[in-house]
């Protein structure tokens, strides 16, 4: 959880064009035998407080239950609706809005919250700014900076990338069993349909014995490199074309 108080966010907020939160979204859900129901949550906040300690952000506490309706035959997994997660992002964009934070970024640890990327698509003349991250392009980068021998199609859930995240975050809340649990589906194309149970047994796809703690310390560190540009995007008073974003009567921006 985050510890600033309203003074530290102000100060942060001194000389930027446009301040910046970052919103942790991850998930509940199963995450093999080894790995907790929190994983994605846990990621999530891994990446943002990475990019919270090099860039002047307003780091926000995670949203913790998300899309997970693929797990649901694994005992633990909780969901709520996409039509909820979309409500609860944009109703915190707009108190960030009445508080005077412009941008938004959403640092998602969960492949499964297709709807980040319409609220995101959507936030065109909200007044606040939206980025979705990390990109798929943005964890290639890391994965091949980091030296992840899984591809990203194979490395889908409770693999080398989760799992070496929480080698290096949070060891202790790692079983033993990740050496042992390889699996690989790539063909995945009825996941929606089926779930994830149709792919997998033990619920993990992918390579976790290949994880280490020196492998996840590399993609943070990675990614948080991979934020400047949103960073950059996210704080400039420019639109995307280069011409100053002027605000009509009621305020939102055109």
């Amino acid at each position: 959880m985050p510890s600033d108080t309203s003074h530290d966010v102000r100060a942060r907020a001194e000389g930027l064009s446009r301040q910046v939160a970052v919103l942790p979204v991850g998930s509940f859900e199963q995450h093999g035998p080894f790995l907790p129901l929190a994983t994605d949550t846990l990621v999530a906040c891994a990446i943002a407080r990475e990019v919270a300690a090099a860039y002047p952000v307003h780091l926000l506490p995670p949203v913790t239950i998300s899309c997970s309706h693929e797990h649901a035959d694994w005992p633990g997994t909780v969901s709520i609706s996409s039509v909820t997660l979309h409500a609860v992002v944009r109703d915190i964009a707009a108190s960030l809005r009445r508080s005077g934070v412009e941008a938004l970024v959403l640092v998602n640890g969960h492949g499964g919250n297709y709807v980040l990327g319409n609220v995101v698509q959507e936030s065109a003349g909200s007044g606040v700014r939206m980025a979705l991250f990390p990109a798929a392009e943005d964890w290639e980068a890391a994965r091949e900076q980091a030296g992840v021998r899984t591809s990203l199609l194979s490395d889908m859930h409770a693999g080398e990338i989760e799992t070496s995240i929480l080698l290096h975050c949070h060891p202790e809340l790692v079983r033993p069993g990740y050496e042992s649990t390889d699996f690989i589906a790539d063909d995945r194309r009825h996941l929606l349909t089926l779930g994830m149970s149709a792919y997998t047994e033990s619920g993990v796809i992918g390579r976790p014995s290949l994880a280490s703690a020196d492998k996840g310390k590399h993609l943070l560190a990675a990614l948080a490199d991979s934020f400047a540009a949103y960073f950059s995007l996210a704080s400039s008073k420019e639109s995307v074309g280069g011409r100053p974003e002027t605000t009509n009567p009621e305020g939102s921006q055109r």
